[in-house]
């Protein structure tokens, strides 16, 4: 049974750390972020200047270091970024966990941040163990009727065989894509971030050593939300140069 709980919900801190007075702060500290990482300074230690200078909580300084990018690294994902109108024809490859955490916290009212790359991401860290929720197949279903409505050849899902219950989530993906005849593959991997980096197919993550690496990628999951989950929670920490 799937867990009722809103385990990737808002986190109580979180509205007044990404509240509307905080965000401007928080910006301004993903910008001098990404200027010093561009310059060459180490990441860790830039951060903890950065959070010092404007007195970030933990939450706060790991949302800056989600969101903030040096010029040298925006570009090289910036490159392989593909546009909407490319999926057509085209077989889609997908990070499992990546995206659908994405979405379950979408769904679930959790903080979703766009940073300078233009890709969102979530606030939870993954762990070693997966707990499928209420909003699990809604998740599935809406990547199923994106991926359908934009014409892509056919799915491929890669999850991390390690990570307790891809098992039972994979049996779950391949009962609804069984059932709805989905052009669906789901794949349990040792490390799926090797396969999606040299895949030949559309990559669909938000992870930055995949889209630095990889020859082309989509950004599945902000689509997906701009599409259909319109009260989702953004904070959009872009910065100055990338507001989109």
């Amino acid at each position: 049974m799937p867990d009722s709980r809103n385990l990737r919900g808002p986190h109580p801190r979180d509205a007044d750390g990404f509240s509307d007075e905080a965000i401007p702060i928080l910006g301004r500290a993903v910008d001098e972020l990404s200027w010093m990482l561009t310059k060459g300074y180490p990441k860790r230690g830039a951060l903890k200047l950065v959070g010092d200078r404007y007195s970030l909580r933990e939450r706060q300084r790991k949302a800056v270091q989600h969101c903030a990018a040096s010029d040298q690294a925006c570009a090289a994902r910036r490159r392989p970024e593909v546009l909407q109108s490319a999926l057509a024809g085209e077989g889609i490859v997908i990070d499992g966990y990546n995206v659908l955490l994405n979405l379950e916290a979408a769904l679930s009212g959790g903080a979703l941040l766009v940073g300078r790359d233009g890709a969102l991401r979530d606030m939870a860290a993954m762990s070693k163990h997966y707990r499928r929720l209420h909003v699990t197949r809604p998740a599935l279903r809406l990547v199923a009727e994106y991926c359908l409505s934009r014409g892509c050849r056919e799915v491929v899902w890669y999850f991390d065989r390690p990570i307790s219950n891809s098992g039972r989530l994979r049996s779950l993906i391949v009962e609804l894509a069984d059932r709805n005849s989905w052009p669906w593959q789901v794949h349990l991997v040792p490390d799926p971030d090797r396969t999606l980096a040299v895949s030949d197919d559309i990559v669909a993550t938000s992870d930055s050593a995949i889209l630095e690496r990889c020859q082309r990628w989509f950004n599945l999951t902000r689509s997906i939300v701009d599409w259909r989950i319109p009260d989702a929670w953004i904070v959009n920490l872009a910065g100055r140069e990338n507001t989109d």
